[in-house]
């Protein structure tokens, strides 16, 4: 019978735990898909010799003696479609990259392509070979076979302590307590169920337990096989990295930097929990599995914990975190109000708080977000609150915004509270009229800015008319709450305000909106308007290029619309790509659009402020909100994605009817600009209980980086209808590479305790990075037009001169670019690795294939020139000619890079500036030039547009030149590791190279 392996952890089905299951299940044999050159594929019947000196596969034309592999002629084995006969056009798709592995072998280093029924299967098989390549047929080290291993010595240590009277056994309900104090999240229900298993199976029932049965049961339990595939790969010493290893993997799979074999020790030592294993420096499976869960391991970058950006940049230059009805619990329309709700809201970096007063009883202003509401808030009670809580989760400046609804006495009564309450923290300075921008974050630290109406100068009575904000009114009037009548002639709504509540009122201004022009003319930037979510969506529509240049100067709120009476929740991204710094949101609603804003404003140490995209704050830059390709001078990236498994996933709520089983997916989605937004999902895991194995890749590509959230979504598979089980959200420019699990969240947010996802992270430049070429479309490929970033045509003939004059350096800036990239991807295909893959990788690849070779075949790296050439000795195999040949072009590309980029670089810059000096002449130039309507608008746009373009292909090139410098630091540091350089140490002008990039000045 021919036999597969599964990695589900469903009772009956067979674990892979350890290497010699992986050998067990080889030496049974199973079918595999065999793939030819000419892309057809056989079904053949695998197995491993029992002496385990060679792979066969029946039936076969070839004499038996041909239809197999010998072990030792082993190069190396490859995951995925790694090689040309894979990565065919007839094959691209009709299987995933997860069930396909190569064998490359002999000295010509041909391959033997092979395609597995699940990704289950090519974990076996891939542990199981490079296991016999590294250790040859000396059988994997097994619970009670000859000298126990490091972790069953540990668990029998862990069976000992519990062994009180020194019997031998232990209760089964001790044991069970053991297994989940050593993996919390685990259910008991599990792990009794495994020793009933165990029991049965070994015809030892009772109520006690041996110690083999102890460790045979916590191996089977507490073992992931995706992450004990994950250390047999860079183990070098059977089932536990030593520090070396463990550097390796740290340095070329999580890209950590500067990673020191102290570094490593100290991982050791915090998260080996075997003795021996700490002494001896070795992180076998369970410190390897708690590391990888661990907060030193986590999804987010560990930088963005803390405040990271540069917080002196003028206020209307950052996203606001805001929140609308803070004080309601439940929705608009039937909510209470609660004091509550705005200890949470400040508590989760809130920055901008709404605060509606109304006439109060008592003849005191109180707070409600509508007449509706069931009770009211005194408004001294809010104030007091805010005062003491107002800078716990955050340093920087708090802003209130006042909705005026109370009479001018209880205005004063309020003015009087917010003076008294708040004292020094109060930022009543009035604007420096000779500034262009609003004052910083940092220089307002600390300080609670009123955002509300104020008087005009020219009144100088105790109180005076204002016009009103349309907020708040639409529902008064829905509920038959409004008690003033709309003026005649339908003109702004009027109200009382009190010169005591206006002269609070300093950096934020409420001024009503006209339009885009009047604006530009005559708006002063401590002023600021709201605008109602459904007049923004307009504005982003229909003219979003003018309200990103109005957000440049300008504070901007939006509000929900009053028809939001179940305080749902508008989309926030809808308004962060115009640039709108204030999107109001209703806190204590969850679900989508609330895990948006709470993943968003993560990032920047959690405190309530994000630095915009530096090509929405530019006062020259050309951005399109609705732009549907890469932006000009935005590199665009791809995320790489592979969601492997599911942890300890809970139930969805009320799922009480269907029973024990989940049948869980993944979605992962991008939100962003219209051009990024996209989701993909993974296939269902069908009976896979909480710890589902998905083992599925997806790729997006990311236009605006800076702008894009990831958001990650399980949900249980059901006819009915999918049910929601846990979401993680997290900014693009947060996530970490390599290997990582995301900490699950439910619906309303809160941690769930133990549910992770694992996956794999990695990110590449759009060029030279993404799918891998279709080799059936080599030549066409070769003759592809290289599409080159121009500059437009203004209109105005000496301005146009300025920008013809980039026209050859932008060309060029696209060529050096290009050329490396399309050199690395040749060359990390060729050594069979993704584009994602780095120059380290590459080097220790090559470096692998050598170590495996029967032949006197010789490789170096001479590490003494800057440009290491590799070159090797005697006759050398086709494969490698080419590796060699690919390895040359990427060199030479990267030098030429290197030592023309500052030229092209300097040329780019001083056409850029050129162009510059003729911004402030602009309007003086229009109206000489007769410029007016749509030609004057179209050449705003093409010069804003020439000045992005210029600063952005500079700033790429700048780049690409430090990219290729890392490379060259990469091949030194590896070459001298693995033992194939020559000649040298990692030369230290690229160290020093290899120094910070400074910004491009706005």
């Amino acid at each position: 019978k021919k036999k597969t392996v599964s990695f589900s952890s469903m009772p009956n089905d067979r674990k892979i735990n350890s290497t010699a299951a992986c050998i067990s299940l080889m030496l049974e044999g199973c079918e595999l898909k065999k793939v030819r050159s000419n892309s057809r594929m056989y079904s053949r019947f695998f197995v491993l010799d029992a002496d385990m000196r060679s792979v066969r596969w029946e039936p076969s034309k070839k004499d038996s003696e041909k239809a197999k592999i010998e072990i030792k002629s082993v190069k190396e084995v490859r995951v995925g479609k790694k090689t040309p006969v894979l990565r065919s056009n007839g094959l691209s798709d009709q299987f995933p990259d997860e069930c396909a592995f190569s064998i490359i072998y002999g000295d010509n280093y041909e391959s033997l392509d092979l395609v597995a029924s699940s990704a289950d299967v090519v974990s076996a098989w891939v542990m199981g070979l490079r296991y016999l390549v590294s250790y040859g047929k000396h059988s994997p080290e097994t619970p009670g076979t000859g000298h126990p291993s490091l972790r069953t010595s540990w668990i029998s240590s862990v069976f000992d302590l519990a062994d009180l009277d020194k019997s031998g056994l232990i209760p089964v309900s001790r044991a069970v307590q053991l297994i989940k104090a050593l993996n919390p999240g685990m259910k008991t229900s599990t792990i009794e169920l495994k020793f009933k298993e165990l029991q049965k199976a070994s015809e030892r029932p009772g109520t006690e337990v041996a110690c083999d049965l102890f460790v045979e049961a916590y191996c089977e339990l507490c073992t992931r096989p995706e992450i004990f595939f994950l250390l047999v790969q860079f183990s070098s010493n059977k089932e536990y990295l030593g520090v070396k290893d463990l550097l390796m993997f740290l340095e070329v799979e999580q890209g950590m930097e500067g990673v020191t074999e102290e570094k490593c020790l100290e991982i050791v030592g915090k998260y080996e929990p075997s003795k021996e294993g700490r002494e001896k420096g070795y992180l076998a499976i369970d410190g390897f599995t708690r590391y990888l869960l661990s907060a030193d391991c986590s999804i987010f970058d560990p930088q963005h914990r803390k405040v990271c950006q540069d917080m002196a940049q003028p206020l209307s230059h950052y996203y606001i975190s805001s929140a609308h009805s803070a004080c309601l619990l439940e929705d608009n329309f039937w909510g209470r109000s609660d004091i509550s709700g705005y200890i949470s809201a400040l508590g989760l970096g809130c920055r901008s708080i709404e605060l509606v007063l109304w006439d109060g009883p008592e003849g005191e202003p109180v707070v409600y977000t509508s007449p509706s509401a069931a009770s009211c808030v005194p408004f001294r009670a809010v104030v007091g609150l805010i005062d003491q809580h107002a800078f716990t989760a955050s340093a920087y400046p708090l802003i209130l915004c006042l909705v005026v609804r109370c009479s001018a006495p209880q205005q004063r009564l309020a003015a009087q509270c917010l003076r008294k309450t708040l004292g020094e923290k109060l930022y009543l300075e009035p604007p420096n009229p000779v500034a262009s921008y609003l004052p910083s974050p940092e220089q307002l630290k600390g300080r609670i800015l009123i955002k509300g109406k104020k008087l005009p100068p020219s009144c100088e009575d105790s109180e005076g008319e204002v016009s009103d904000e349309e907020e708040g009114w639409e529902l008064a009037r829905r509920l038959g709450q409004e008690d003033r009548e709309a003026p005649e002639g339908g003109g702004p709504r009027r109200v009382r305000l009190s010169r005591e509540l206006s002269e609070l009122v300093s950096l934020c201004q409420a001024v009503p909106f006209q339009d885009f022009e009047s604006s530009r003319r005559g708006q002063r930037y401590w002023e600021m308007c709201s605008f109602s979510e459904v007049e923004a969506g307009r504005f982003a529509n229909e003219c979003p290029a003018e309200l990103v240049s109005y957000n440049k100067r300008f504070l901007s709120r939006i509000y929900p619309s009053p028809m939001r009476i179940d305080a749902s929740n508008m989309n926030p991204q809808d308004f962060w790509k115009c640039g709108c710094q204030m999107v109001a949101m209703n806190y204590q609603t969850p679900g989508l659009m609330m895990d948006l804003n709470a993943g968003w404003f993560r990032q920047n140490g959690a405190c309530g402020y994000v630095l915009r995209p530096a090509i929405m704050r530019e006062e020259v830059s050309y951005f399109s909100a609705n732009a549907k390709d890469s932006l000009p001078g935005v590199p665009a990236q791809l995320l790489h994605l592979k969601v492997i498994s599911g942890q300890n996933l809970p139930k969805p709520k009320g799922s009480g009817a269907k029973g024990e089983v989940v049948e869980p997916y993944v979605c992962a989605e991008i939100h962003g600009i219209p051009a990024d937004c996209a989701e993909h999902r993974t296939k269902t895991a069908l009976q896979s209980g909480d710890n589902p194995i998905f083992d599925e890749s997806l790729e997006f590509q990311i236009n605006l980086p800076e702008l894009a959230v990831l958001r990650f979504v399980v949900l249980d598979d059901d006819y009915i209808g999918d049910e929601f089980i846990a979401q993680y959200t997290i900014p693009f420019e947060c996530l970490q590479p390599g290997y990582r699990h995301v900490p699950l969240q439910s619906l309303a947010g809160e941690p769930l305790p133990h549910a992770t996802l694992f996956v794999h992270v990695a990110i590449t430049d759009r060029r030279g990075g993404g799918k891998g070429h279709r080799r059936g479309l080599a030549g066409r490929r070769g003759r592809r037009v290289r599409e080159y970033t121009s500059t437009k045509a203004t209109g105005i003939k000496a301005i146009d001169e300025v920008f013809r004059t980039a026209t050859q350096p932008l060309r060029e800036a696209t060529d050096l670019r290009e050329n490396v990239q399309n050199a690395l991807v040749s060359f990390k295909e060729l050594c069979g690795l993704t584009p994602a893959a780095n120059m380290k990788q590459c080097i220790l690849t090559v470096s692998t294939w050598l170590l495996h070779s029967d032949s006197t075949l010789s490789v170096t790296l001479n590490l003494a020139e800057q440009y290491p050439p590799m070159e090797a000795q005697g006759p050398i195999p086709d494969l490698l000619r080419k590796v060699l040949t690919a390895y040359e072009t990427m060199i030479q590309t990267s030098r030429t890079l290197i030592e023309s980029a500052d030229v092209v670089y300097g040329k780019l810059i001083q056409a850029q500036q050129a162009g510059m000096d003729f911004h402030k002449e602009l309007h003086r130039i229009e109206t000489k030039e007769g410029l007016r309507g749509r030609k004057l608008q179209k050449a705003l746009e093409s010069f804003a547009w020439n000045i992005t373009v210029l600063k952005g292909q500079a700033d790429l090139l700048k780049h690409a030149k430090a990219e290729a410098l890392d490379n060259l630091w990469q091949i030194h540091n590896a070459g001298q590791s693995c033992g194939i350089g020559r000649n040298g140490s990692a030369s230290p002008e690229l160290s020093r190279l290899r120094a910070p990039l400074e910004p491009i000045p706005e």
